[in-house]
C-alpha cells in the first residue's frame, strides 16, 4: 500500500450594472436540448450507467465522502426529475483489485436528490490509501482511489495538495485537471471556487470565442439548470480522472450561484425577472451539495475544518452566503464596520480555530484575494482590461470591492487578531482573479515593508476562466511583461503576480516550510495542452514572508 504521508507515527449602495444582458426568453426555454446535451451519447443504449464517475472528499482520519451519481434509464438525465427509484451499493477495499473489502453498504437513488449518491464512510484507518466504487442493477462505476487524513496526533512530514479555480467550460478544455491527475502524488485537491460557471452560451467565453458549447445553453436560474450545469462539467474526462485519483476539498465562490453574488442578491441576477433571489440561491446550493462530496458542517454553507496531523489544519470559507451587498469603487463604506464579508458567527469561528491550533501549519481555503492590491499609474490601455477583468469601473479603480479590499474592517480585525495572539504560520490559499500571486499579508500595507506582514497568501490562477491576455487579445506573457513590474510597485508586498496564463498549483508542506509551485498550460483551448513549471514560492516556518525558491519540490 502505498504512503503518501510520511508519518513517524501513528445605508443602500446602488444597485451593481449587471455584466451580462440576459434574454427574458432563455429563462423559459425548453429543457429538452439541455438535458440531452448533459449525457454522453451512448447513454440511452447501456443503462444504469455511471456516466458522471464517481468521487470522494473532506477526507477525516476515519472516513471520507464517497460520491457518485447513477443513470437508472435513459430519460434519468440531470435536471429531469424523470427516473425510478434505484438500489446504490457501494465498496470499499485496500486494493484495487477489491480482494479485503473492509467497507460495504448500500442506498436509494432517487429523482428527488437527481439520482445522486453521498455515502459517509466511517471505521477507516489514518493515513490510508483506498478503492472504492459503487454498484447499480449488475453495473458497476470504474474503481477511484481516495485517502483519510492522519491521525490528529500524528506527526506528520509531509502533506502534496492539487490546487485550482475557476473553471469556465466554454473558454477551454480541463488539462489542469489531467495533469494534476497523473501526478499520482497528492493527498488531496482543493477547488477554491467557480468550479461552474453560470451564464448562458457565448456570454462568458475565450477571447470573444466558445470553445466547446455549454448546457443548458440560456443562464441557469432553476433547480433544473444548476443541475443540468453540474452535470455537464462531470461529464469531463479530465475531472473525472482527477475525482478519481485523490479526494477533493472544494468551497464555493459566486458563479456557483451567480456573479459577485452576497447575502441578499447578485450582480448577475435581477430580481423579478429572473425570480426571486432566495429561490434561485437555494435552488443552486441544493444542486452544489447534491452533486459535490462536500460535507457541509454547517447547513447551507461550505465554512468547515479539516486537519491533518499535527502539521495542518484548514479552515474553509464560505464568503458569498453572509456578506453584505459591495460598493461602489471609492466608496468610503469599504471601512464602514456594519459591513461584511464574513458575518460575525463565521468572522468569530475562523479567528477561534486559528488561536487554538496546535498544528505547525494554518491554512485558510479563501475564495477572494484577502491581499491589499492598489491599482498604482496603470496606462489606460491596461487599465481598461484590467477594470473589464475584476468588474470595475474603467475610468480608475484603487482597489477591488468584491474582495476582502471591498471590507476592510474584516480584514483589519483577523490580521490584528494574528498578530495579537501571536499566530504564526498563516497560509491564505486563494482563487477567484484568474491570476497566479504570491503575497505577504501585510499589517499596513501603506508602510510595508517597514510594517510587519501578518501572514502569507497564494493565489492560483484559473483552469479557464479569462485573464487579461484573453481580454487584450494577444500573445501570453505581453500583458503580464508590462503589468506585473507595475503592480508589484503599488503593491510592495506583492512577490509575483502572473496576470495572464492559465493552470494549477501545487503545495507542499513539510516542519519547515511551505512551498506553492506554479504550473501554466501551453494551451487552454487544446484538449491535449501540455504544462510545465512556472515558478515557486515558499514560506519558511515562522517568518511570515513569501521567498522565491528556483525548484519545484
Amino acid at each position: 500500500m502505498t504512503s503518501r504521508y510520511r508519518t513517524s507515527q501513528s445605508a443602500n449602495p446602488p444597485a451593481p450594472r449587471r455584466r451580462t444582458v440576459v434574454k427574458a426568453a432563455a429563462a423559459t426555454a425548453v429543457l429538452a436540448g439541455p438535458l440531452a446535451a448533459a449525457l454522453p451519447a451512448r447513454a440511452a443504449a447501456d443503462v444504469p450507467a455511471f456516466l458522471h464517475g464517481v468521487a470522494s472528499g473532506d477526507p477525516l482520519p476515519d472516513g471520507v465522502l464517497l460520491w457518485t451519481r447513477v443513470t437508472p434509464t435513459a430519460e434519468a438525465t440531470p435536471g429531469s426529475g424523470l427516473g425510478p427509484d434505484t438500489e446504490v451499493s457501494w465498496t470499499v477495499a485496500t486494493d484495487k483489485a477489491f480482494t479485503n473489502v473492509v467497507a460495504k453498504g448500500s442506498t436509494k437513488a432517487t429523482a428527488a436528490t437527481d439520482h445522486t449518491v453521498k455515502a459517509d464512510i466511517r471505521g477507516l484507518a489514518p493515513a490510508t490509501d483506498y478503492w472504492f466504487r459503487f454498484s447499480a442493477g449488475g453495473t458497476d462505476s470504474p474503481p477511484a482511489r481516495t485517502r483519510t487524513a492522519p491521525a490528529a496526533d500524528a506527526s506528520v512530514t509531509g502533506l502534496r495538495f492539487g490546487v485550482v479555480s475557476c473553471a469556465n467550460w466554454e473558454a477551454g478544455y480541463f488539462a489542469s485537471y489531467r495533469h494534476l491527475a497523473a501526478r499520482g502524488d497528492l493527498d488531496a485537491w482543493l477547488h477554491l471556487g467557480d468550479y461552474i460557471y453560470e451564464y448562458g452560451t457565448g456570454e462568458y467565453g475565450t477571447r470573444g470565442t466558445v470553445v466547446r458549447q455549454t448546457a443548458p445553453t440560456h443562464e441557469i436560474l432553476t433547480l433544473a439548470d444548476y443541475r443540468i450545469r453540474h452535470g455537464t462539467y462531470k461529464t469531463d474526462a479530465d475531472l473525472q480522472a482527477l475525482h478519481a485519483k485523490a479526494p477533493v476539498i472544494a468551497i464555493w465562490d459566486d458563479h456557483e450561484i451567480a456573479n459577485d453574488s452576497w447575502s441578499g442578491g447578485a450582480e448577475n441576477h435581477t430580481e423579478g425577472t429572473e425570480g426571486t433571489w432566495a429561490a434561485r440561491q437555494a435552488a443552486a446550493k441544493q444542486a452544489y451539495f447534491e452533486w459535490m462530496p462536500v460535507r457541509p458542517a454547517i447547513a447551507g454553507t461550505t465554512y468547515r475544518r479539516l486537519r491533518f496531523g499535527k502539521l495542518v489544519d484548514l479552515s474553509l470559507l464560505d464568503l458569498r452566503s453572509f456578506r453584505s451587498q459591495q460598493v461602489s469603487v471609492g466608496n468610503g463604506d469599504v471601512d464602514d464596520p456594519d459591513r461584511t464579508l464574513t458575518g460575525r458567527a463565521q468572522l468569530d469561528w475562523v479567528k477561534a480555530g486559528l488561536k487554538s491550533s496546535d498544528t505547525t501549519w494554518r491554512l485558510v481555503g479563501n475564495s477572494v484575494m484577502i491581499s491589499p492590491f492598489a491599482i498604482g499609474s496603470l496606462s489606460a490601455d491596461l487599465l481598461k482590461p484590467l477594470a473589464k477583468l475584476l468588474g470595475l469601473p474603467q475610468e480608475g479603480l484603487a482597489l477591488n470591492t468584491d474582495q476582502w479590499d471591498g471590507y476592510t474592517d474584516d480584514r483589519r480585525e483577523l490580521i490584528a487578531h494574528l498578530r495579537s495572539n501571536a499566530i504564526r504560520n498563516t497560509v491564505f490559499l486563494t482563487g477567484d482573479i484568474h491570476m497566479a500571486w504570491a503575497n505577504d499579508v501585510p499589517v499596513d500595507a501603506g508602510t510595508y515593508p517597514l510594517s510587519a506582514s501578518a501572514a502569507t497568501e497564494f493565489v492560483v490562477t484559473s483552469v479557464t476562466s479569462d485573464n487579461l491576455d484573453d481580454i487584450v487579445k494577444v500573445p501570453e506573457g505581453t500583458v503580464s511583461a508590462i503589468a506585473s513590474p507595475i503592480i508589484k510597485a503599488a503593491n510592495r508586498h506583492v512577490h509575483w503576480v502572473d496576470t495572464d496564463r492559465h493552470g494549477f498549483g501545487v503545495l507542499d508542506i513539510t516542519a519547515d516550510r511551505a512551498q506553492m509551485d506554479y504550473y501554466a498550460l501551453s494551451d487552454k483551448t487544446k484538449q491535449n495542452a501540455t504544462a510545465s513549471w512556472a515558478r515557486s514560492y515558499r514560506t519558511r516556518s515562522g517568518t511570515q514572508k513569501v521567498e522565491r525558491t528556483y525548484d519545484p519540490v
